[in-house]
């Protein structure tokens, strides 16, 4: 057993970093282990022909000061103010994101706003007296009509599973605080000095992408003598029934190793580490695993021949005529992503399952599927892309289907049983966290190991209802 204190974590996205790199500036020594071949996770940044792409895009705001000093602490100057300006795409008509309420009325024309007053006016008489699902929830709150026009296709594109099929949890989680009421009364009062909630219009951003806080912090923990090991694939997880004792990795070669430790923190998917422990779970556990799913993604990165596309920094395509999901406007988060003024990039989102039509696409498939539809919707012409490169990610998001959480908890309870075991990020917890909560997850782990105890919580952290994007954030300086 080894006794000298020692964290061995998996996954070196932001949750395994934070983790790594608090630890190592208390003296614990840390062991990372990344089966990817660069850092960051869903938040690292792709560079290809000198240009840098995001992963979905990554704001860096946070209401959480432990996250904010580590930001300031690890990249401090290199950040940029970016002004927000996002918007959803419907039927050749660009809407105001979050919904205002004269942008909608006069988007929708008369016909559809007086249809979509009376199903609010229906909502408010005869709502649903239940709100297990995400279309009860929103529906309460916008009306069946508007919910239908601009919530329901986009969040199908996103999840795969019809909208009476997720839980209302990711809609409280996500929404909170936005309802039609609300919209009209900020229209009406804004001006007036009214107390209406609103969502930030500038964040922070790395001049080259959230890859570089990742990597930075990858090089502060190596720094401090801290290993990082990319390209190393956990393939075991070793132990004695109480605690883990060790665990075994695959490197780029092929090669296996036993990695110990007196410590060790998950931040790799919850469903695979299931699947690795050795012994092994009981099959009830394991099939509690495989009911809990993943969303995946693919990025079709796009380098267009244009100096100018659109204003945003992203759209969210709500038209049901097309299987893209949203748009990135790199240029628009910071000019440093681009090295040609006269260039745009723009990541092209679609949201999959692994092993779908569309996952085992072939990249040149992929790409004249994606051109057509940014021409479609008028995004730009297929002739003015110049280049491509697509990434595709799995189990990106998830799934917050109906009952996840009974099969969540068993296997919490399994895993608990572990005493020098915990679990953080997105992952890990199989919580949709924002890329703050995520770090935290991890900065709660590294206290727990230095602390000797277990006075925080990772499973605690973004609990609350509050909405991630109202107006009380803190940003780098």
């Amino acid at each position: 057993m080894f006794t000298l204190k020692k964290a061995v974590i998996m996954g070196a996205g932001p949750a395994g970093l934070a983790a790594g790199y608090h630890l190592q500036k208390n003296g614990i020594h840390s062991v990372l282990m990344e089966a990817d071949s660069q850092v960051g996770g869903i938040s690292k940044t792709i560079q290809y022909n000198g240009y840098y792409f995001d992963l979905g895009g990554h704001r860096f705001f946070t209401k959480l000061n432990e996250v904010y000093e580590l930001w300031n602490e690890v990249l401090g100057d290199n950040f940029r103010k970016t002004p927000r300006l996002s918007r959803i795409y419907y039927r050749n008509k660009y809407f105001n994101y979050p919904l205002t309420a004269m942008n909608a009325f006069f988007g929708l024309g008369p016909a559809s706003t007086i249809s979509v007053m009376c199903s609010y006016l229906k909502s408010r008489v005869r709502p649903y007296k239940q709100e297990e699902t995400f279309e009860q929830w929103v529906s309460n709150r916008f009306g069946k009509k508007l919910y239908s026009i601009f919530f329901k296709t986009y969040t199908e594109k996103v999840w795969g599973i019809p909208c009476s099929s997720i839980q209302a949890e990711w809609a409280a989680q996500r929404i909170k605080g936005l309802s039609l009421k609300t919209a009209v009364m900020n229209a009406l009062f804004k001006s007036k000095g009214r107390n209406i909630k609103t969502l930030i219009d500038e964040f922070d951003y790395p001049v080259y992408g959230p890859g570089m806080m990742y990597t930075a912090m990858k090089e502060r923990i190596q720094g401090m003598g801290g290993m990082v090991l990319t390209g190393s694939r956990v393939t075991r997880v070793n132990h004695d029934g109480h605690t883990i004792t060790s665990l075994e990795y695959t490197d780029e070669s092929g090669q296996v190793h036993v990695e110990e430790g007196s410590h060790f923190i998950s931040s790799i998917p919850v469903t695979e580490l299931v699947q690795i422990m050795n012994p092994a779970p009981s099959k009830g556990i394991l099939e509690q695993a495989g009911s809990l799913k993943y969303r995946s993604i693919i990025t079709v990165d796009i380098i267009i021949d244009r100096k100018e596309v659109f204003p945003d920094n992203w759209i969210y395509i709500h038209s049901p005529e097309v299987s893209l999901g949203r748009i990135q406007n790199f240029k628009n988060w910071s000019k440093n992503m681009v090295p040609d003024e006269s260039k745009t990039s723009l990541g092209l989102e679609y949201f999959c399952n692994e092993n779908d039509s569309l996952w085992n696409m072939s990249d040149e498939k992929l790409f004249e599927f994606a051109a057509s539809e940014v021409e479609k919707i008028k995004i730009c012409k297929a002739s003015e892309i110049k280049d491509y490169i697509i990434v595709r990610v799995p189990k990106a998001y998830p799934v917050y289907s109906l009952g996840y959480q009974n099969y969540l908890s068993v296997i919490k309870q399994y895993l608990s049983e572990f005493s020098n075991l915990q679990l953080a990020g997105r992952y890990g917890l199989f919580k949709y966290n924002n890329m703050d909560h995520s770090i935290l997850t991890g900065l709660y782990a590294a206290k727990n190991i230095i602390g000797g105890d277990r006075t925080c919580d990772t499973w605690s952290v973004n609990t609350e209802e509050e909405y991630h994007e109202e107006k009380k954030e803190v940003q780098v300086k």
